[in-house]
């Protein structure tokens, strides 16, 4: 008498008669899983990917080899259209991991945000270093304009009328607009 539990027992034979039902099946249908991944346009290394699918999907859901023989055709094609499918998604999911457009523009949007900087950083310095190249009373009303200051609290607070401020101002200004130009690259 054997000491195997008949469920043991009964899980053994069905796994054994499992394999060839399966095969069988996936051969009979073939051409209907090959068809459903086409459509798809799925590669053939996809197609080995779908048949895998399908095996499993077969062997877990129906379980046994007298169920999986009986299975109909709508059934293989809609477990095929179904692995099919989930292939295409976890590939376009593992794409966007791969590629995200998000992370992208951020990325771009940082390097442009960087070389903005730097390019304002250097307009800074040839600024700085061309209103050194203005005479005194110019080079101060230009640097307190440039600060923000209104031309009234300039010549407040230096002591001086509007008009004169005005002057030193408007002239200061167009003196450094030229060196500017003159000189892009910042050695007026």
């Amino acid at each position: 008498m054997s000491t195997v539990p008949a469920r043991t027992r009964t899980r053994e034979r069905d796994s054994d008669a499992l394999s060839p039902a399966l095969e069988q099946v996936l051969s009979q249908y073939s051409a209907l899983i090959r068809q459903v991944g086409w459509r798809h346009r799925l590669s053939e290394s996809d197609l080995d990917e779908v048949f895998q699918d399908v095996r499993i999907r077969l062997w877990r859901a129906l379980r046994t080899g007298e169920r999986i023989e009986r299975a109909p055709a709508s059934y293989i094609y809609r477990t095929a259209l179904s692995a099919a499918l989930d292939l295409i998604r976890r590939r376009r999911a593992r794409r966007e991991e791969e590629f995200d457009p998000l992370e992208e523009r951020r990325a771009v949007a940082d390097a442009a945000r960087a070389d903005h900087s730097m390019e304002l950083s250097d307009l800074a310095s040839q600024l700085a270093h061309t209103i050194t190249t203005l005479r005194q009373p110019r080079r101060v009303v230009v640097r307190m304009h440039l600060a923000g200051y209104h031309r009234n609290e300039i010549a407040e607070l230096l002591g001086w009328t509007e008009a004169k401020t005005r002057n030193l101002l408007y002239r200061g200004l167009a003196d450094l607009r030229t060196r500017l130009l003159a000189h892009p690259s910042g050695k007026a």
